[in-house]
């Protein structure tokens, strides 16, 4: 089993469940966040293997939040996943030229879903 620590940020009760579910089942470890102002404190505290996160969150959005991350020593190593609805070309560049590791579509896809979290951990041919 897979067993890295992913921090989950999210504000829809439904994707997150989802995606913990989802996760959960492939054998990863899961925290979560509902904000990123909630987010960032935990990351630097648990230092989770990978975070999934939402661009459109209430108050700082998820592309504020990887600025703060990666600001920081102790969190700018963490791969972070951008977990969106916002699948336009256009937000799809602003989003990868952030500095985000990868892209996760939402609604999930759950072969896609699974694929990018194992890529970006490092997993061989995407699997879990």
């Amino acid at each position: 089993m897979a067993n890295e620590l992913i921090l989950i940020v999210e504000d829809n009760d439904k994707n997150m469940k989802l995606a913990r579910d989802i996760l959960q089942v492939k054998g990863y470890r899961t925290i979560e966040a509902e904000s990123a102002e909630a987010g960032l404190p935990l990351a630097a505290a648990q230092k989770p293997d990978l975070v999934l996160m939402d661009i459109q969150l209430p108050g700082m959005n998820g592309i504020e939040a990887l600025k703060e991350l990666r600001a920081s020593p102790e969190t700018s190593a963490i791969p972070v996943l951008a977990f969106t609805a916002s699948v336009m070309p256009q937000d799809r560049r602003e989003i990868m030229s952030a500095g985000f590791d990868g892209f996760v579509s939402k609604p999930i896809n759950l072969k896609e879903f699974i694929a990018s979290i194992a890529t970006t951990l490092g997993k061989p041919g995407g699997a879990a």
